[in-house]
């Protein structure tokens, strides 16, 4: 009976995992699709120029996507340095005041609700098995067998943005003069419905709010920047 258990606690951590992953996949498609649709738009309103709008698109795509991945590569990278400086100071600790570091895993096990019997024969046998890796669970909330990858962050994101951006850029180029506005703005729309209705799934959430939020905001950047196109095109900036 006790296998089976571990083995379902197990597998519930690898889907957080992975459910955190595609969260942070569904936003970044999502973030791809909106601020791209919003060059598109906006350069649309100026100029029906196909090598235009394919060049803005192209550029808001690459700027869009390098700075998503930049961006995660720092703050993972940040939040990786963070957990190594832990864990170097707990391994520190661990080996200069052992009888201390037992003492405090038992008293985190005792407000974790063991009595405080239990709680340190558990310290005990936590600590003979792998010390470290049982401070930095209970301390710390670490897995020092996993910890953050920058690298796969970045890639990750790059990818989630991209796929998001070529939506409108397509929608944009491929229809005739007098279709492309109102392709992309369709395209664009039911994306964000997928991407609002995806999102609020993996997050367990209500899905009515989180997609009208989801398009609306969309539709706000779509309306403001292609405004903004039709008012510089006609002065003719």
């Amino acid at each position: 009976m006790t296998e089976p258990t571990h083995d379902n606690e197990a597998h519930g951590g690898a889907l957080g995992s992975r459910l955190n992953w595609l969260r942070a996949a569904v936003l970044g498609a999502n973030d791809g699709i909106v601020s791209t649709a919003g060059i598109v738009v906006g350069v649309a309103g100026a100029t029906a120029d196909r090598n235009a709008l394919l060049t803005a698109g192209l550029a808001g795509l690459l700027a869009g996507s390098m700075s998503m991945a930049a961006g995660e590569y720092v703050s993972v990278s940040t939040q990786r340095d963070s957990e190594l400086a832990a864990l170097a100071q707990e391994k520190r600790e661990l080996k200069e005041q052992p009888e201390a570091e037992l003492e405090e895993l038992t008293e985190l096990l005792e407000r974790r609700g063991l009595s405080r019997e239990v709680a340190g024969e558990a310290a005990v046998q936590l600590t003979e098995r792998d010390a470290l890796k049982a401070h930095a669970s209970v301390e710390l909330g670490i897995d020092p067998d996993e910890l953050t990858n920058p690298w796969n962050a970045a890639l990750a994101s790059f990818l989630a943005f991209t796929v998001g951006a070529l939506l409108p850029l397509l929608a944009i180029v491929l229809p005739p003069s007098d279709w492309r506005l109102p392709v992309t703005v369709c395209s664009v729309l039911a994306a964000l419905v997928l991407t609002g209705w995806a999102s609020a799934r993996l997050g367990a959430a209500a899905m009515g709010p989180a997609v009208l939020r989801n398009v609306l905001g969309g539709a706000l950047a779509m309306g403001v920047t292609y405004a903004a196109g039709r008012l510089l095109g006609a002065v003719g900036v």
